[in-house]
C-alpha cells in the first residue's frame, strides 16, 4: 500500500475521499429528500419556548459563517490520522442516513416571522429565508455538523486547547443562531446534537468504519494508483 500522507499536505491523500463522501451524502440527503418530500404533509413542532425567543437578524452572520468553521474542522479532523478521519467520515455519514429517516417519516416546516426594518443583518436573513425552504428541520443539520467540528477534535492533544475551547463555544453559538434566526425550533438543536453524539460513538466503539475503509482503500488504489502509474509513463517517454 502506497503512503497515503504526503508531507506538509493540507489535504492527506488517505482524506480526499473521505470527506468527498461526506459532502456528497449531505447533498443527496438535504437536496433530494427536499425534493422528493416537497409536496408532503410537514407537522410544525414550534414550542412555547421557540415563540418566547426572540428574533436577531445580526445573527445571520454565524449561521451562514460557520460554513467556514466546518470547512476548517473537517479538514483539521481528517489531519488527525487515517483511522480517526475513517471513523469521523464513517460518523458522519451515518448521522445523514438518521437524518435521512426523519426528514422522510417526519418532514418538519415552521412559520417565519416577516422581517421588517432595513440593514445588512435584515437583507442578509432575508436572503436566506428565500434560498433555503423551511423543511429538513428536525434534526438541524447545522447544529450537527458544527457539533461534529468539536467533537472531531475533542480531547485532541494534537489541537491546541484554545481552539478546543473555541470550537466547542462556535458550535453552541451556531446553535443558538438556527434559533435567534427563527431558522430551527429548540427540539431541532437537541436532535442534531444527539444524533451527532450517538453516530460518533458508535463509529468509535465498533468496527463499523472497516466497511467504510474498504471502499475508500478501493477508490485511494483505483485513482491515485492510475495517476501515477500515467506520470511515470509519461516520465519515460
Amino acid at each position: 500500500m502506497q503512503n497515503k500522507q504526503k508531507k506538509n499536505a493540507w489535504i492527506p491523500s488517505y482524506a480526499v475521499f473521505p470527506l468527498l463522501s461526506c459532502v456528497t451524502v449531505n447533498c443527496i440527503v438535504y437536496f433530494g429528500i427536499a425534493k422528493l418530500a416537497g409536496e408532503w404533509k410537514h407537522y410544525d413542532l414550534t414550542l412555547p419556548f421557540d415563540r418566547a425567543v426572540p428574533l436577531v437578524p445580526g445573527f445571520v452572520s454565524v449561521y451562514l459563517g460557520c460554513y467556514l468553521f466546518w470547512i476548517i474542522n473537517y479538514i483539521l479532523i481528517a489531519r488527525q490520522g487515517e483511522e480517526h478521519c475513517i471513523r469521523f467520515a464513517t460518523a458522519d455519514m451515518m448521522s445523514r442516513l438518521v437524518c435521512c429517516v426523519f426528514f422522510l417519516l417526519l418532514p418538519t416546516t415552521n412559520v417565519r416571522p416577516v422581517l421588517e426594518g432595513e440593514g445588512i443583518w435584515v437583507t442578509l436573513l432575508q436572503a436566506v429565508y428565500n434560498m433555503d425552504a423551511p423543511v429538513n428541520l428536525f434534526p438541524s443539520i447545522h447544529c450537527l455538523v458544527s457539533w461534529f467540528c468539536f467533537i472531531g477534535i475533542r480531547g485532541r492533544k494534537s489541537v491546541p486547547k484554545a481552539y478546543r475551547v473555541f470550537s466547542c463555544l462556535f458550535a453552541l453559538l451556531v446553535c443558538v443562531s438556527t434559533q435567534v434566526t427563527k431558522q430551527h425550533y429548540i427540539v431541532d438543536v437537541f436532535g442534531g446534537i444527539a444524533i451527532a453524539e450517538i453516530t460518533y460513538y458508535i463509529a468509535f466503539h465498533t468496527n463499523i468504519y472497516r466497511l467504510s475503509k474498504k471502499v475508500f482503500d478501493r477508490l485511494y488504489e483505483m485513482f491515485f494508483s492510475r495517476r501515477k502509474s500515467a506520470c511515470g509513463k509519461e516520465s519515460e517517454v
